[in-house]
């Protein structure tokens, strides 16, 4: 860094591979680019940055600051971070589509290694599966998920009541499948969130980088400057499963509920609960206090993190 550079703070508020858009204080937005060949900056990063040198409004990332937690996602290829500092994860998914347990259940487990609050949102409760939908997610809720029922689409501003309290003074990730109405929902807390992405994708002169990437909004527009108050949302389009390359085979039963609550049954102190004999986890499949989907998902993870590490 060239001697005399005053280095300011910010906070990355969207990431397009060697560019991000850093926010200052003041609510300023510029691009960014980190030093060094590869970008490990993501949204929610608060970094120290100083101006370019030529002169133009952009600026050069010098370090990241401490993070208190870090997401990764996840394709056939590889596992990648993609957003830091969160408090709450919000699962936003619906009675239609139907849901996928497997995501559900990596997403959850995703928050709890991270020390993020979860909390599931069962949207479009005016359709006729919604009993079906409820009793699958009985499991989550005897696990002590929090599991909250509205239909966005018809109860409209009172929805949005019961959503809002839950997102002041946090930074909250909002993830769930296509036609879920995750979109519906960003675009009721942050109106403003369309414009943004014209805006960044004309800075960028490119809108193909806007579809897939992870962006943060303020809620109802703007950044208050009580950080008490402060509501974010960061929505993360095209997103499929949390990567959790990071988490060992050993680790995975403490991070199921429903699994480490039997697995203290143990006669083994490193049973696997795969077919050891005396498995308290395997008895409560058993006795029905495990259920099936479950067990089988632990399974599935268990083989998968048991496999070459990333």
């Amino acid at each position: 860094m060239p001697e005399g550079t005053e280095l300011e703070t910010g906070l990355v508020v969207s990431t397009h591979g060697r560019h991000c858009f850093v926010e200052t204080p003041d609510g300023r937005r510029l691009i960014c680019h980190p030093r060094g060949k590869k970008s490990e900056v993501v949204v929610g990063d608060r970094v120290n940055w100083h101006l370019t040198q030529d002169g133009a409004n952009e600026g050069v990332i010098v370090n990241i600051e401490e993070r208190r937690n870090l997401l990764y996602r996840q394709d056939e290829w590889r596992s990648k971070s993609f957003a830091a500092n969160l408090d709450l994860l919000l699962m936003w998914i619906a009675v239609e589509p139907v849901f996928s347990e497997a995501q559900l259940t990596r997403a959850l487990i995703a928050a709890e290694v991270a020390g993020i609050t979860p909390c599931i949102v069962l949207n479009k409760t005016d359709l006729p599966g919604t009993d079906a939908a409820r009793e699958r997610l009985l499991p989550y809720r005897a696990m002590g998920y929090e599991v909250i029922e509205l239909s966005l689409k018809h109860q409209g501003e009172a929805a949005k009541e019961i959503i809002l309290p839950m997102l002041r003074g946090k930074a909250t990730l909002v993830l769930g499948p296509s036609g879920a109405g995750k979109s519906t929902l960003i675009n009721t807390l942050a109106p403003h969130a369309r414009a943004e992405v014209g805006e960044i994708s004309q800075a960028l002169n490119s809108g193909k980088h806007t579809t897939t990437h992870s962006t943060w909004y303020w809620v109802e527009g703007e950044a208050t400057s009580d950080a008490d108050k402060r509501a974010a949302v960061i929505d993360s389009p095209g997103f499929q499963e949390f990567g959790l390359h990071h988490v060992t085979p050993v680790q995975l039963a403490h991070l199921m509920p429903d699994i480490a609550k039997h697995a203290a049954d143990c006669r083994f102190a490193n049973c696997t609960h795969r077919q050891e004999p005396g498995c308290g986890v395997q008895a409560a499949v058993q006795q029905g206090q495990i259920s099936a989907m479950r067990i089988s998902l632990y399974t599935a993870l268990f083989d998968e993190l048991s496999q070459t590490r990333w």
